[in-house]
């Protein structure tokens, strides 16, 4: 994960504290939050994103053998 460092005014980061204080996030959280929202992050491929790339013409794709499931102790 990514780690940003800014500035801003220290009322700006008081304000941002009391804030995320009242949300009952930590500072980073609370930021990392807002950022997401205000860039609009999305799990979703742009519309028309895989129409750039044409039609799959090969073989079908197939999925490789995947190892047997690790065996863990149960928890009490």
């Amino acid at each position: 994960m990514a780690q940003i460092h800014c500035y801003v005014p220290d009322e700006i980061a008081k304000q941002a504290q009391r804030k995320a204080t009242q949300s009952g996030l930590s500072l980073s959280r609370y930021l990392a939050e807002l950022v997401k929202r205000d860039a609009g992050a999305s799990t979703a491929w742009p519309k028309g994103y895989f129409d750039i790339f044409g039609k799959w013409e090969g073989a079908p794709l197939e999925r490789s053998a995947q190892p047997p499931r690790e065996k863990r102790l149960k928890l009490r």
